[in-house]
Order: structure tokens, then sequence, then C-alpha cells
């Protein structure tokens, strides 16, 4: 079930599902996420999963959607902005985002269905706020999995995850006519 003002699954969301590794028990926190296609396949794949999205109508979307397929207490459904209804110290072993990373104007889009998209001036506004807060949500050896757009400057994700103690990398990319889209992982080093 997809709500008229949530981002359908598209590319980049079967990009993401397709690629992902994931271990039976794992903590998964799904930012961003949408009508829950990520959410719902790692509880599937016997994950404790935590979706968020900022839209009152993909919260609604992934409960309905985790309910009808009998997965509702696998997940655990919270709207919030990123990491802002989070308390430091609590941890994941992976984060998945699929966040908004197209370049907009400087006129904001109004609707819900548009946040899905909007990344800033520079498609990077909400990435670079995710690169800066995820390492305290994760624990040491934890991975991110992120889809980002050629439009929004892959080189310099994969610069701020290094500078954030991350060993990031391009798992996989897509070519398309406009943009080519890149999986990245990014591994928490191990403290010391």
């Amino acid at each position: 079930m997809v709500h008229n003002q949530v981002y359908e699954p598209a590319e980049d969301s079967f990009l993401l599902a397709d690629n992902l590794r994931l271990t039976p028990c794992s903590k998964v926190l799904d930012l961003g996420s949408g009508c829950g296609i990520i959410a719902v396949k790692a509880a599937e794949l016997g994950c404790e999963v935590v979706a968020v999205d900022i839209n009152p109508y993909a919260v609604y979307c992934v409960k309905k959607n985790a309910e009808l397929l009998g997965l509702r207490d696998r997940i655990e459904v919270l709207r919030t902005d990123l990491f802002a209804s989070f308390r430091l110290g609590r941890v994941f072993d992976v984060v998945i985002f699929n966040p908004p990373y197209l370049p907009t104007s400087d006129f904001k889009l109004g609707g819900w269905l548009e946040k899905a998209w909007d990344g800033g001036r520079s498609g990077r506004e909400v990435i670079a706020r995710f690169v800066d807060e995820v390492g305290g949500y994760l624990k040491d050896g934890g991975e991110v999995f992120m889809v980002q757009s050629s439009l929004s400057k892959v080189e310099e994700t994969l610069k701020q995850f290094r500078e954030k103690g991350f060993k990031p990398k391009i798992l996989v990319k897509m070519d398309f006519d406009f943009e080519t889209l890149f999986l990245i992982n990014a591994k928490k080093n191990l403290k010391p």
C-alpha cells in the first residue's frame, strides 16, 4: 500500500532492497522509510527494525503494510526528522537511508511527497546532516547502506564519511540518462 503523499518505490528503492546484506536478529534502522519496503524486507529476514519518516502519511503506510504482512511485532515505527527523537546511546547494527538527494531551487517544495526528493540547493542538505549524526547511533563495526545520485556530489559524501571515522565504498551503481545512482556502504571503524 502506498498513499499518494508517499514516495512510491522506484529504482533507488529497489537498488537498496536488492543489495542489502542483513544478518537475522540485527538491529536495523530504516530512515526515510516511505511505504516501508526496506523495513518489511529487513523484518522478513528476521531483523529487529525501527522505521522512521518525517512524513505522517509514510508512517501510516509503514504501520499498515507491516500489519497486512503480519510483521507489526518486528517493526517499530516513528515519525521524526532523522535522529531527532532518539536518545544518544541507542545503537543499531545497520542504518539504511534513501535520503532526499535531488538538488532543488530556493523555492521550497510544498507537499509531503516532494520532501522525499528535496535535497536542498546542493542536494546534500539532509545527506550532510545524516553523515554528521549517524556515528552516534551505530555500533562500532556497524554499517550504513545509503543511496545517492551523481547530481549531489557522491565524492563529497565519501570524504565526509571518512572524516567521521567510516570506511566507505560504492557497492553498486546504476546509470540513467540524466544521473547515476550509487549504493554506498560505509562501515564504522572499530575503536582501538
